[in-house]
C-alpha cells in the first residue's frame, strides 16, 4: 500500500468524505506537501475494503518509456532471477576490454538505481559501462519491479528488507551468485554502489552481506536502518532521524565512499554525514584529513579521507557544493545527473580497486 492509499484508506474508514466539503482542502494540502517532498502528489481515496500489497515511498513520476542507450562497447544482456524473496530482472554488462585473460576472475560492481530509474537509465547516467571497458570488470544492474514498489524504489525503509535473509538484500546477493556461477568473478572483489534509495540499499548490503561485498559506494543515500516505516522514512530523508538509537547502528567494517550534494532537498546532506559516521564507528581508529578542490565542470567539493594505520583510505566522504539530488559527474543521457561535479563513478571505482580483496 502506498503512502497516498494509506492516508486515503484511513480517512475512508473513518467515514470522512475527502472529495468535497471542508476536507477537500485538507487533502489538497497533503497532496501539495507530498509533491514538494518529491513523494508524489496523486491522492486517491480508495474504497474502505481496498487490499493492496506493500508500502512504498512515492516520487515524482517520470516517463521512462524511451530509455537512453547505455554507453559501452561490450555486451549488455537482460536476465531474470527467481528467488524465495521474489522475482526481479537484472542486466549484466560484459566489457569489450581484454584487460583479463580468458577465464581469469574479474571484479564485479553492482549498481543499484534510484526511484523511477531503470538499468539502462542508470548505466547511461553513471557511465559505469564505459569504465568497465577501460578496466575490464563486470557490471550488474539489478532492477526493482513496479509490483514490489510502485515507484521502483528499493525498499530500504522496511525492516524485512534490512535483514540478511528473506528480503531484497538476499535477492540482490542471489543475483551476484548467479553471475558468479555463469562468469569468472573474483569473489574477493565484489562491490556495490547506488543512488538515493539504491544507495540506502547498498549501505544495507554492506551491513548484512559483508562476506559478499568488499566495499560500498553511497550517492545521495541514507544510513543503515534509517527508517522502519513510511513516517520514519520521510523524517530520515529530511534529516530528522535519531542516529543515537541502538537499532540504527551499523557494526560491520566495510570500506565506504560517500557522495552527497549539500543542496540536496530530497535526501538531506546530513544523511551522507551519518553514513560516514556509521562507517567510521565500525572501523578501528582511523586518521582523518580533508582537502578541497574544483571539478572540471566547475563545482567545488570537499573530500574527507579516513585512513587506517597503513595509510589506506577506508572511508571517504565527498560533499559536492551546490549540487542537488543527482549523480555527480554523470552524463545527461541518464536521469538525475549533474555533469558539473567530480566524477563519482571514477572515484568510487578508484576507491573500490584500492581496497584489499575481501577474505
Amino acid at each position: 500500500m502506498n503512502i497516498n492509499d494509506t492516508i486515503g484508506k484511513a480517512l475512508a474508514q473513518a467515514g470522512l468524505d475527502t472529495r468535497t466539503g471542508p476536507l477537500k482542502g485538507v487533502t489538497d494540502t497533503i497532496r501539495q506537501a507530498l509533491a514538494s517532498a518529491g513523494l508524489g502528489g496523486g491522492f486517491m481515496v480508495p474504497p474502505a475494503d481496498t487490499d493492496t500489497d506493500t508500502d512504498v515511498i512515492e516520487v515524482a513520476a517520470r516517463n521512462i518509456c524511451a530509455q537512453p542507450a547505455p554507453q559501452g562497447r561490450g555486451e549488455f544482456r537482460a536476465r531474470t532471477i527467481h528467488h524465495c524473496a521474489g522475482v526481479r530482472d537484472y542486466k549484466l554488462y560484459r566489457p569489450a576490454a581484454r584487460a583479463y585473460a580468458p577465464g581469469e576472475p574479474r571484479p564485479l560492481v553492482v549498481m543499484l538505481h534510484g526511484c523511477t530509474q531503470s538499468a539502462d537509465d542508470f548505466a547511461a547516467g553513471t557511465q559505469m559501462n564505459r569504465l568497465a571497458d577501460e578496466h575490464g570488470f563486470l557490471v550488474l544492474y539489478p532492477e526493482q519491479s513496479a509490483s514490489a514498489n510502485a515507484s521502483r524504489c528499493w525498499n530500504w525503509f522496511r525492516p524485512q528488507d534490512q535483514l540478511r535473509e528473506g528480503g531484497e538484500p538476499a535477492l540482490i546477493a542471489a543475483m551476484v551468485q548467479a553471475v558468479m556461477d555463469e562468469h569468472p568473478v573474483d569473489a574477493g572483489r565484489v562491490y556495490v554502489a547506488g543512488l538515493s534509495a539504491g544507495a540506502a540499499m547498498a549501505v544495507i548490503l554492506g551491513e548484512t552481506w559483508p562476506d559478499r561485498f568488499a566495499a560500498v559506494g553511497a550517492h545521495s543515500g541514507l544510513p543503515f536502518a534509517a527508517a522502519h516505516d513510511i513516517p520514519s522514512a520521510l523524517a530520515a530523508m529530511k534529516g530528522r532521524g535519531t542516529t543515537g538509537d541502538p537499532w540504527r547502528r551499523a557494526t560491520r567494517a566495510v570500506p565506504t565512499i560517500v557522495f552527497h550534494g549539500d543542496r540536496d532537498h530530497t535526501v538531506r546532506h546530513s544523511n551522507g554525514e551519518h553514513i560516514t559516521e556509521q562507517a567510521r564507528r565500525a572501523e578501528p581508529a582511523l586518521s582523518a584529513r580533508s582537502e578541497t578542490g574544483t571539478a572540471a565542470g566547475g563545482r567545488r567539493y570537499t573530500r574527507e579521507i579516513h585512513t587506517d594505520a597503513t595509510g589506506r583510505a577506508r572511508v571517504e566522504h565527498w560533499t559536492v557544493h551546490g549540487a542537488g539530488h543527482a549523480w555527480s559527474g554523470g552524463d545527461a543521457a541518464g536521469s538525475c545527473t549533474d555533469n558539473a561535479g567530480p566524477d563519482a563513478s571514477a572515484e568510487m571505482l578508484r576507491f573500490f580497486l584500492a581496497q584489499p580483496p575481501r577474505g
